[in-house]
């Protein structure tokens, strides 16, 4: 049986699952998450749920099957079962690795009470944080393991640049392999940073984590 790892290794490779319009259903990698993934015609419903619950969840929905998965009438339902929560609907991008170091100045943060650190160990493992004059970069494991980025930029930063350079950087410290993203679609700066940074969109994703 294909795991969501399998999906997600494919598609930074740029294979997607057939667009058939169908939902794939996988067991969640981990207890802290589960979710949505949607790709062009095909989504993927992660979660440790009867598949069958799942399928009839979609069917009473009651719209359109390419967009059920991410309709908030099945989103509802599957919040509702699990007794998880969601905070949007992300956008998915994904970089390649690139080689040499970062072009941006970069001072690693070894402090696991910082701010940033504490929320992103909500989400993920493995975290790591770099200070740069005027922001911060996160990398760390995430859904399915995949290494995900996140960056913050100081307000009286901004408009100059730093943003693209940081989502750049982490591109050259994931060691060799894909870094990934989830962008919320109305955030239009942070989407034209990572796609000025050469990272490719792959789909939408809804995560729901415990409360």
């Amino acid at each position: 049986m294909e795991t969501l790892r399998d999906i997600l290794d494919a598609a930074a490779r740029g294979v997607f699952p057939p667009a058939d319009g169908r939902t794939t259903v996988v067991p969640q990698s981990c207890r802290r998450d589960a979710g949505v993934l949607s790709f062009t015609a095909h989504s993927v419903v992660f979660t440790d749920e009867d598949p069958e619950w799942v399928h009839a969840a979609l069917r009473a929905a009651d719209c359109d099957a390419l967009a059920a998965t991410l309709n908030a009438r099945f989103l509802t339902a599957f919040m509702d079962r699990t007794g998880r929560r969601t905070d949007t609907v992300d956008a998915v991008l994904v970089g390649r690795p690139l080689a040499g170091g970062p072009a941006v100045g970069l001072t690693e943060i070894d402090d696991p009470d910082h701010p940033r650190v504490v929320r992103s160990r909500e989400r993920r493992d493995d975290v790591r944080v770099w200070a740069a004059d005027g922001g911060v970069l996160v990398l760390g494991r995430g859904v399915g393991g995949r290494l995900e980025v996140a960056v913050e930029v100081d307000e009286d930063a901004r408009h100059r640049g730093l943003g693209r350079a940081l989502v750049t950087a982490a591109r050259h410290l994931t060691g060799g392999e894909p870094v990934w993203a989830q962008v919320s679609p109305g955030n239009a700066r942070s989407m034209r940073a990572f796609q000025a940074a050469g990272y490719l969109p792959v789909g939408a994703e809804a995560l729901l984590t415990a409360r």
